[in-house]
């Protein structure tokens, strides 16, 4: 019956390796104490001999003993230095496989995550075409609807790029980790796709003065007496200075007679007097005209 050998990992074999040489200097060891041991008692015979007088072939015989037994001493006594430095190269060599280990079993966790987060993607897009869908199905399309289909429509695309990106850093990450947190070459990050800027909720008014207001870095001017689409915001200031009113008032029906309901004004000039900055309606040190539409 044949038996497969299962592959050892890198510990595994850097752990066989160092018992062997632990086990190979033990036996070299052993051996030098008993060729010291030996030396040692040819050495005490040679200096009997030589005490008691003996004969020059009697000691150049216990000489010749003493020296083999020296010589292969000092051998093994080499041999054994060099197994201790082979110990420490495998110990060295050991607890270097022992941490790429850890590193690898770190990133893999890592990569696993990202794996995961790849994996629930698809099953988001779903969910969001779905909420999508289940808004907008209806012949009756509100434009609370709308917006909010719209709205969602916007996170899915920012989750979409968020998980982009968040997945290249992982795995950026796992990278720097099996490498041993080293600096290593990367790919640069995916470009995130940059989402428009949301909308400004508005409304359409009719102006009774020449009004200003600011949108993000833009001035924006509208002049008296037309209907222009004011953003909400500024919208219940506007209203309770009279600075505008709602198309269905009975006074904004009787200006339009009079002056029209398009814009037929040119747009005031930044240093009209007139001009109304509706930024500024919220401050209480600043006192802002009242509308004169009596």
């Amino acid at each position: 019956m044949v038996f497969f050998k299962r592959e050892l990992s890198p510990v595994e074999i850097f752990e066989r390796a160092l018992k062997d040489k632990q086990a190979t200097r033990q036996r070299l060891a052993e051996r030098l104490r008993v060729a010291e041991q030996a030396f040692e008692e040819k050495r005490v015979a040679a200096e009997r001999l030589a005490k008691a007088g003996a004969s020059n072939g009697q000691l150049d015989r216990a000489e010749s003993k003493m020296q083999a037994v020296e010589q292969k001493a000092k051998a093994l006594r080499a041999a054994v230095a060099e197994c201790d430095e082979q110990i420490i190269l495998a110990e060295r060599a050991l607890a270097e496989a022992v941490a790429q280990r850890d590193r690898d079993r770190a990133a893999n966790e890592i990569e696993a995550v990202a794996a995961a987060i790849e994996q629930a993607v698809p099953r988001f897009e779903i969910g969001a075409a779905a909420l999508v869908d289940a808004v907008t199905r209806g012949r009756a399309a509100l434009t609370e609807a709308s917006r909010f289909a719209g709205d969602v429509d916007d996170i899915r695309r920012e989750v979409l790029s968020a998980a982009e990106l968040i997945c290249w850093e992982l795995r950026a990450a796992a990278t720097r980790t099996r490498a041993g947190n080293i600096n290593v070459a990367l790919l640069s990050p995916p470009e995130v796709r940059q989402l428009p800027a949301p909308e400004t909720d508005r409304q359409m008014i009719y102006t009774l003065n020449p009004l200003t207001w600011r949108e993000g870095e833009e001035v924006k001017r509208a002049a008296a007496f037309t209907m222009t689409a004011l953003p909400k915001a500024l919208l219940p200031l506007a209203l309770a200075h009279q600075h505008v009113d709602y198309l269905n008032a009975r006074r904004v029906q009787t200006l339009m007679h009079v002056h029209g309901s398009g814009p037929q004004q040119s747009e005031p000039l930044p240093d009209d007097p007139a001009l109304i900055d509706l930024d500024a309606l919220g401050a209480p040190a600043e006192e802002t005209p009242r509308a004169d539409v009596a």
